[in-house]
């Protein structure tokens, strides 16, 4: 009853606030969303970026899965580390861990 009630009444006569309110809201809500969401994003993104271009040869990285080795090549887009037993991998610059790499090999 009170839902048939609700659904009948319609919006308020006249062009008052009814509509303004809904537009900003909305509005605020974006806003908070970006402030939250999005610009801390971008910055981790940003320090990131920063982070892997200051690496390169003879540094010690930690990837993203968790393997440790040393950068023995530097290409465009890959490194070439070696890992503790001499073996080499070929991997991506996004596999670094920026947060695990500083928290085990800080640099002095």
């Amino acid at each position: 009853m009170i839902l048939q009630t609700l659904l009948l009444m319609g919006p308020p006569a006249g062009g008052g606030q009814g509509g303004g309110m809904n537009t900003t809201g909305l509005i605020l809500m974006l806003v908070v969303f970006f402030a939250f969401m999005v610009w801390p994003q971008m910055r981790r993104n940003k320090e990131n970026k920063k982070f892997r271009a200051g690496i390169g040869k003879g540094d010690k990285v930690v990837l993203v899965s968790g393997i440790h080795g040393k950068i023995i090549e530097d290409s465009e887009t890959t490194y070439t580390i070696e890992t503790e037993n001499q073996g080499r991998l070929k991997i991506e610059k996004s596999a670094v861990s920026m947060e695990s790499t500083k928290a085990v090999y800080p640099k002095s």
